[in-house]
């Protein structure tokens, strides 16, 4: 019988060593995995965090050995690249980080002795292995579980993309699902047999067969079969195949499945096993703070949990392979998910295999899970353009991969918000969704629902969703609210909004929330705090959820509950502030210090009161039997704690000089071209913009359009990453000016 052993325990490091260590170092640094180089320089900002090579070795002793004629390492994570020697052999190289991948060392391991096992993973650029541009953090190191396999030399196949060996297909016809079992081996003999048995989620057996091994597919009918069907009930069956000879058992594999049948239409949207399920959902990367992307199970498992109690239906996991721990929870959970390969960014001539490798090996080790829906082909690829003859014929190799591969799923790809939905590209895959920041980065938040009503008014024949929306939110906060302060309360307006404008439109296939979680992005330097791309709708640590979250939870979640928005917005500088209540249930009722300020109704979930601030006023909260409680203190000046600072700006917005009636720097450029001086002022400007490109795209009119959205400190500060930079004094001297421009 197949026998795992954990390799976890004990691994000697080296941070870039001379070549490849052909002994144990003396002395050596320990860590146990999962364990990744860059858990701290990869979340602290400055893009510098080491992008090289590091070995991992081991001396593996011949008792740690698992029964079994065959001997396979089985690597379920190395980013990004990897090499592994055993006994001082190189054995086998990898690229791709994010999938499960193994090596036959049957022949190079001391079955008497000790055996040295090297890995050497990489995470240096290299232009033909992806991701190589993106705005989140590529860890290196060995991440996930490494084990030892031991099986006889007739078994299911260890060496099929990193497979389980097993791939299930059920097939809903009316009550019956059609099941077919197919089953791959290596080295099968005259006389062995398969045993086959299709259990429910009680165990009991529901279809079985027993035929020669020569007979690698079953197919059985399960009557009045019980469906998957997502959240509201992710029913699983199990398959079981044995590989035997006579009455002994060499080798056995099984796999999860649901029954379910799902649509996506470009009017009705998303459609499971015959009803309407709208898709209303988060993305996630698999990294928390301090720990990068070493998960353990019991993270993977508190990241669903929130995204259960959120309510959310649907998961993009971003933008590559996550841990096979995740998708399980996912098939258990009934999330609907998008599965996709790091084909992102940046379109690179010689990673052409390297996406179709990795596309085979995520088709492969996840085609039984009945919670993916769609293969995301890849994100943000045009931020370089459309027409590229190569970028164009790698979409059409992949989407026709994926068919291949997989009859019973569709392809998706995520688009970048200014690429042109007319394009050639956006026609390729089966489904589209698009990466939009209206009133984030630039545009206003009232323009995220239009737009989609042209897309689907233009091109009707498309399903379209949205892969990507959100704002960065830290500990700041405010009671106005703007575009671009980094506060908690605007994060929190502009999901409200964005809430109210896709939720209610039937024909958006899905809608993912950018992100559910703050992620290490090495790179950025915003917010205040570098390191992080802080668009989660929690926070990195997972120890805090922003008032956005409930803002979600109040439209998806069924689990009654009421929430005192601004928690961590206690001193409050005006008389009579205002408090937002979140909940899902019918009415609300405010306390402040005992006194009620009235029930109040709201049919879109968010409750506002107008509160009294004098002195300490202690708020309760009731809805239903739900209650929920804070506190706000009057101040007589503004707790500069809450207001974001920008390391390294050349203003800061509440700098700026403002005379009433007036323009500055602090309004949006939108607003201010509607004044004949202020468009004058900025005629110039504008057109030096049109002549050139804005991080890889041409300011097309609705780039123009987006531009309009900002204020115009924020779009000097985009103006500065393009090497367009104003000084303080140029600065000041235009805020003068404007400050001589009457309000229309």
């Amino acid at each position: 019988m197949r026998q795992t052993v954990n390799l976890n325990r004990k691994w000697a490091f080296v941070m870039a060593p001379q070549g490849v260590p052909s002994a144990m170092p003396a002395p050596a640094y320990y860590v146990n995995l999962p364990h990744t180089y860059n858990a701290i320089d990869g979340q602290d900002g400055g893009g510098d965090y080491f992008r090289g090579t590091c070995a991992y070795i081991k001396s593996l002793s011949c008792e740690e050995l698992p029964e079994g004629e065959k001997l396979f390492l089985e690597i379920r994570g190395a980013n990004s690249s990897a090499d592994v020697y055993v006994g001082g052999r190189h054995l086998a190289h990898h690229d791709g980080g994010y999938s499960t991948w193994r090596v036959d060392v049957t022949d190079s391991v001391s079955r008497t002795g000790h055996t040295l096992i090297v890995v050497m993973v990489d995470n240096a650029p290299n232009d033909a292995v992806y991701p190589q541009m993106a705005d989140f953090t590529f860890y290196g190191g060995l991440y996930r579980d490494v084990n030892l396999i031991g099986v006889p030399a007739s078994h299911f196949d260890l060496m099929h993309f990193g497979g389980p060996g097993i791939a299930v297909t059920p097939v809903v016809q009316g009550r019956d699902a059609h099941v077919s079992t197919q089953v791959y081996l290596t080295d099968a003999k005259e006389g062995q047999t398969l045993r086959y048995v299709l259990r429910d989620a009680d165990g009991r057996v529901v279809a079985e067969t027993e035929s020669p091994a020569s007979q690698t597919r079953f197919d059985a009918v399960i009557a009045d079969a019980h469906l998957w069907h997502g959240r509201r009930d992710p029913y699983l069956y199990t398959a079981e195949v044995e590989l035997r000879d006579g009455e002994a058992v060499l080798d056995s594999v099984h796999a999860r499945f649901g029954c379910r049948t799902f649509a996506i239409d470009p009017d009705e949207g998303f459609i499971l096993n015959g009803e309407s399920y709208p898709l209303r959902g988060v993305s996630r990367h698999q990294d928390r703070w301090g720990v990068g992307n070493a998960l353990l199970p019991e993270h993977h498992r508190e990241d669903m949990k929130l995204i259960a109690e959120m309510g959310a239906n649907t998961i993009r996991l971003a933008h590559y392979q996550h841990d096979q721990v995740f998708y399980d929870l996912c098939d258990a959970y009934g999330m609907v998910v998008w599965a996709e390969i790091p084909y992102i960014s940046q379109h690179m001539p010689l990673g052409r295999e390297n996406t179709i490798a990795q596309m085979k090996e995520l088709i492969i080790q996840n085609y039984n899970h009945p919670s993916i829906v769609v293969w995301g082909l890849s994100n943000e690829i045009t931020m370089k353009g459309a027409e590229d003859p190569d970028l164009l014929k790698n979409h059409r190799i992949l989407n026709d991969l994926c068919h291949e591969m997989d009859k019973t799923r569709l392809t998706t790809i995520a688009v970048l918000s200014m690429c042109d939905i007319h394009a050639d590209y956006v026609r390729i895959p089966d489904v589209v969704s698009y990466n939009h920041y209206f009133g984030w980065y630039g545009g206003e938040t009232s323009m995220n629902g239009p737009w989609f009503d042209r897309f689907h008014a233009e091109l009707p024949d498309i399903p379209v969703g949205v892969s990507e929306y959100g704002c960065e939110a830290l500990n700041w906060h405010t009671s106005n609210p703007m575009q671009g302060d980094y506060t908690e309360e605007y994060q929190a307006y502009y999901h409200e909004e964005l809430i109210k404008q896709l939720f209610t439109r039937k024909y958006l296939w899905a809608t993912h929330v950018w992100n559910m979680f703050d992620f290490g992005a090495d790179n950025r330097a915003e917010g205040g705090e570098n390191g992080q791309n802080h668009k989660g709708l929690v926070t990195f640590d997972r120890k805090y959820k922003k008032d956005a979250f409930y803002a979600y939870k109040a439209w998806l979640s069924d689990e009654p509950f009421v929430h005192i928005g601004g928690k961590r917005y206690v001193d409050r500088v005006e008389d009579m502030t205002k408090v937002t209540v979140y909940s899902n249930l019918p009415e609300v009722e405010l306390f402040a210090n005992g006194n009620s300020l009235g029930n109040k109704t709201a049919e879109d979930h968010f409750f506002r009161f107008d509160v009294p601030n004098e002195g300490t006023t202690h708020l309760r909260a009731v809805a239903g039997s739900c209650t929920d409680e804070g506190e706000i203190r009057k101040v007589e000046t503004f707790n500069e704690a809450y207001r974001l600072r920008e390391k390294g700006a050349v203003l800061n917005w509440f700098d700026i000089t403002e005379v009433e009636g007036h323009y500055s720097l602090n309004d949006k450029l939108s607003d201010i071209l509607q004044s004949k001086e202020g468009s004058a002022l900025f005629g110039s400007l504008m057109q030096a913009m049109k002549h050139q490109k804005a991080m890889g795209f041409e300011m097309t009119p609705d780039m123009m359009k987006m531009m309009g959205g900002f204020t115009v400190l924020r779009l000097t500060n985009l103006m500065s990453s393009m090497d367009v930079k104003l000084t303080k004094e140029q600065l000041l001297e235009l805020n003068e000016k404007l400050n001589q421009i009457e309000k229309k």
